[in-house]
């Protein structure tokens, strides 16, 4: 990696479909722009990318759960990608890893295989923060 690459780096600690939404607009929004994009998943935002997980759809937080219904009927008038084919979208326009934090799953008991197919590597906090330096980190 170049030292002018612009990189921005999402630890995604929640689960809720109102924070993984921001996580794949952000994430395909930086690819678009040339951004290195690393996502790590972590705690509650770790058991959402679980295939078991993902088989369903995603609580929104309790503090906005009035506006689930509408937002879901607007994302679907809009034919709106969800969270994950924006993920998904992301990395195949740019360079965006994915990874799934090593010391939450061993906490859940989740292995490799449970995870869904784009996520790239399981790693820990030490390689995480050597990927992120140099850029933005957000914490969602």
């Amino acid at each position: 990696m170049s030292e002018n690459k612009k990189k921005l780096s999402l630890i995604v600690f929640s689960g809720t479909i109102d924070k993984l939404m921001p996580v794949g607009i952000l994430a395909s929004g930086a690819a678009a722009a040339g951004y290195e994009v690393n996502v790590f998943f972590t705690f509650w935002g770790l058991n959402a990318i679980t295939k078991k997980s993902m088989e369903g759809m995603q609580p929104i937080d309790k503090n906005y759960e009035q506006f689930g219904p509408m937002m879901m009927q607007k994302m679907k008038e809009m034919n709106f990608p969800m969270w994950t084919q924006l993920l998904e979208q992301a990395k195949e326009v740019g360079e965006v890893k994915v990874i799934a934090c090593s010391t939450t799953m061993e906490f859940f008991g989740i292995k490799r295989d449970d995870l869904a197919p784009f996520v790239d590597d399981v790693a820990g906090v030490a390689t995480f923060l050597d990927r992120a330096e140099g850029g933005i980190t957000l914490f969602i």
